[in-house]
């Protein structure tokens, strides 16, 4: 289905909360989705900008089909504009001429590979909305997941058919600060909150904050950012990322100081919380006893608890998939 709205031949974009007015020959905020003769067309259907096969640990998703090769594949575009985002040369440009991938040559790919999985990711696939669509169709007709990592940027019918069509959701949560996403990220919270509460209904979920100094780790806000993550499912994985400076931003990085604050005061408001770009040991361990349950070595990883379901120590329920199209 095209997001989309005609007006007089001036088209009204509906996918993403910028609801971009694009006129005949102009292409909208993501410089993806364009007006053409008053009909909406999308110029970089299926151009890939980066694939790999990856660790799905490397999306960061800890805790849905662990240990296993992700088929993936980057897109062009993107509707925000962080300051820091470290593949800008793919989310903040287009490329013309791209290699391009039609949905049936990515899962023939991916089956060729032997990845139960397909990730849309490094840049912002949602832009890309119809062809994550059209892919995931195909991928679970021939058994194999869908994830997607993503800004969460997506208005609410829309999201409520993404997250419906994956499996596995990583959705940044940048900020607790509605003017700072707006002003410097030009993006939208409100929109954010409420995909990461659609997805959580429809897939496997989990969220990343990447915590950049002074700008979204004042204390009060990380506060309400764990709070609006344990009112939606104190189980869902929590990944406080390490801030690096990147593409326009120069800001010092994160201080492990910082970083360890704000992991203590997640882990006691969250089952599942992990720290990344620390270089620490990320093991998933029983929220109830402790038990190592899988064990991470950057992406070596080990399964250590026979059951998915439940703890081998004390029998207390757990939150992950290991033979996801077995259950």
């Amino acid at each position: 289905m095209a997001y989309t709205v005609s007006q007089q031949e001036i088209l009204k974009c509906t996918l993403c909360p910028h609801y971009c007015r694009i006129y005949p020959g102009k292409h909208g905020f993501c410089a993806v989705r364009e007006n053409r003769n008053g009909e909406l067309y999308l110029p970089f259907y299926g151009a890939i900008s980066s694939g790999g096969i990856d660790p799905i640990e490397k999306k960061p998703i800890f805790h849905f089909l662990p240990g296993t090769r992700s088929f993936s594949i980057g897109f062009w575009g993107c509707n925000m504009r962080c300051p820091f985002c470290q593949n800008y040369e793919i989310s903040q440009r287009v490329k013309k001429n791209s290699t391009t991938m039609s949905p049936e040559d990515l899962v023939s790919r991916a089956i060729e590979a032997g990845c139960p999985s397909i990730s849309y990711t490094y840049s912002e696939p949602l832009v890309h909305f119809e062809y994550c669509m059209d892919c995931a169709d195909l991928a679970r007709k021939a058994g194999i997941a869908n994830v997607i990592v993503t800004n969460g940027m997506i208005n609410t019918e829309a999201a409520k058919e993404l997250f419906s069509a994956m499996d596995a959701a990583n959705i940044d949560l940048k900020s607790y600060n509605y003017d700072y996403y707006r002003d410097e990220l030009k993006g939208d919270l409100e929109t954010v909150k409420s995909s990461i509460a659609i997805a959580a209904e429809r897939c496997h979920v989990e969220l990343t904050s990447l915590i950049v100094p002074g700008k979204n780790d004042d204390p009060r806000e990380i506060e309400n950012l764990l709070q609006f993550i344990a009112g939606t499912d104190r189980n869902i994985p929590f990944h406080i990322s390490r801030y690096y400076p990147a593409y326009k931003s120069q800001i010092p990085g994160t201080t492990m100081k910082s970083m360890d604050s704000i992991t203590k005061r997640a882990r006691e408001l969250l089952s599942y919380v992990y720290q990344g770009n620390t270089g620490i040991p990320a093991d998933t361990v029983c929220p109830s006893c402790g038990k190592t349950l899988i064990q991470r070595r950057r992406y070596r990883i080990r399964i250590l608890n026979r059951s998915e379901t439940s703890c081998d120590s004390c029998g207390a329920e757990l939150h992950y998939r290991v033979n996801f199209f077995e259950q």
